[in-house]
């Protein structure tokens, strides 16, 4: 039997270091979907990282809004789905936005590793940081 997650519950699970599905309209043609490292703590804004010059840059200044899922894929089956309008979309700051993001999916050597493999904040001038602000939820145990 599913049951609906309460406030607390979903923003927990959210919070939680996981794979998110990222999804933003493109007019004319389905929606883009593609998996994404994303930031969120409960009651703030989701965040994400993403190349300027990439498909969903370009789609999501055309839409000004994305939708985000993440799940667990054990049981109890689980999921959160957020949607909101994109509050700030601007180059990412290395320190404060994209080595904690890094940190929130890699440990030890392998961040160092891959944090090195950038090339420091020269390597990503071209990134973003964008920010959306939940308006819509569905969170279910299922």
């Amino acid at each position: 039997m599913s049951h609906v997650m309460t406030k607390a519950e979903r923003e927990a699970f959210l919070a939680e270091p996981r794979v998110g599905v990222f999804s933003v309209a493109r007019a004319g043609r389905p929606p883009l979907s593609v998996p994404i490292w994303y930031a969120y703590a409960p009651g703030g804004e989701v965040g994400l990282w993403m190349e300027a010059d990439t498909p969903k840059a370009r789609a999501l200044h055309a839409s000004g809004c994305f939708s985000l899922v993440t799940q667990d894929g054990t049981r109890p089956y689980r999921y959160v789905s957020v949607s909101g309008p994109v509050v700030a979309m601007a180059p990412i700051d290395w320190h404060a936005e994209l080595l904690p993001l890094i940190r929130r999916y890699l440990t030890g050597a392998d961040a160092d590793s891959y944090i090195a493999s950038l090339g420091g904040p020269a390597g990503v001038a071209d990134n973003l940081f964008v920010r959306m602000r939940p308006a819509h939820w569905r969170a279910e145990v299922l």
